[in-house]
């Protein structure tokens, strides 16, 4: 049965002189933001109970995989209640001074976003508690015996935080993102092929149907990757002269090495180690670092999620390795077979 057409973007589409496609490919408005519904239920309504009683809105925490709407959920919040949101991240923060400086040029309203907050250090943590939790920043002016605190109220804002490794966050920072704690989930193929639509309305690009459902079921359920997917298959089929029809698109994948579940070739080389090198594993993960020619961080939180998602691959006690699903897999696509 055929799907409904998604509901059609108030933003209009932009020329290919726009400097920041994947800006201009974010919501506006709550109702174009296609997927996470109870995120953004609870969103809306503490947005909306901070707006009747006239005071911001409590700080929020999100978490979750890469390329999931983290960013994007935040200049919605931003839009929302009509302020500025300020951007940063935490290695961009060094020390004490950059936190104070970023806090104490806030307006009332404004929210700001540190993205990547895991990586905070912990001095500069505990700067931001009081700031997070009565408005006030303390700095210490001097040292030793002749140091002395000075206290500046701060406006009301709201902090907005996002990460990728919540683990990582010490417990007394999580605990007062009062507001909530969300964790974004991995989209459905057909939420991803909404925006897919979505976006080739907003690029631009007229495209088979076909195509649109072939990009989404390579995006890793992720609209990161699939405005990304759709994008290179755009640059194909321009180059090519083409329309951009499901062959066209099948050889534009081919070309980025995707194959038809998502996986890339540093994904597929992962697989083919743990079999080749190590009868499947298990495999240490400095082992396999070694082995790849890729660091532990890359393997850790680009690599693995996906491929444990799909079944492909398992963490035991000794090490990483490979299920009879993952071995599947490599095997059709050595014979050049789409399981």
């Amino acid at each position: 049965m055929s799907r409904p057409s998604p509901r059609t973007p108030k933003t209009p589409p932009f020329s290919s002189s726009d400097t920041s496609l994947d800006a201009a490919l974010r919501p506006n408005v709550w109702e174009e933001y296609i997927g996470q519904p109870h995120i953004k239920e609870n969103l809306r309504i503490l947005l909306a109970a901070a707006k009747e009683r006239g005071q911001s809105p409590e700080h929020v925490l999100l978490y979750g995989p890469a390329g999931l709407g983290k960013t994007t959920l935040a200049h919605l919040i931003a839009t929302e209640l009509g302020g500025t949101m300020k951007v940063t991240s935490g290695p961009a923060i060094e020390k004490v001074g950059d936190l104070a400086a970023l806090l104490t040029n806030l307006s009332p309203g404004d929210i700001l976003f540190i993205d990547e907050v895991h990586r905070l250090n912990r001095a500069i943590e505990e700067v931001l508690y009081p700031a997070m939790e009565s408005g006030r920043l303390d700095i210490i002016i001097g040292k030793g015996p002749s140091a002395r605190t000075v206290q500046l109220e701060l406006p009301p804002f709201t902090l907005v935080a996002a990460t990728t490794r919540v683990a990582m966050l010490s417990s007394p920072l999580r605990s007062r993102f009062s507001g909530g704690t969300f964790r974004l989930a991995f989209y459905t193929e057909d939420e991803i092929l909404d925006i897919v639509r979505r976006s080739a309305h907003l690029l631009g690009i007229e495209a088979s149907e076909d195509a649109f459902r072939e990009i989404a079921r390579r995006s890793r359920f992720t609209p990161r990757t699939a405005n990304h997917l759709l994008k290179r298959a755009r640059d194909f089929a321009q180059v090519t002269k083409e329309p951009l029809s499901l062959d066209v698109a099948l050889k534009a994948f081919d070309l980025l090495g995707v194959d038809h579940v998502g996986l890339t070739t540093a994904d597929r080389k992962l697989l083919s180690v743990l079999i080749e090198n190590f009868n499947g594993g298990p495999a240490g993960l400095s082992t396999l670092s070694a082995s790849l020619s890729e660091d532990i961080a890359t393997i850790e939180e680009v690599l693995e999620p996906y491929l444990m998602q799909l079944g492909f691959l398992e963490r035991t006690p000794r090490g990483r390795a490979i299920t009879e699903k993952g071995k599947l897999h490599v095997r059709g696509k050595n014979q050049g077979t789409l399981l």
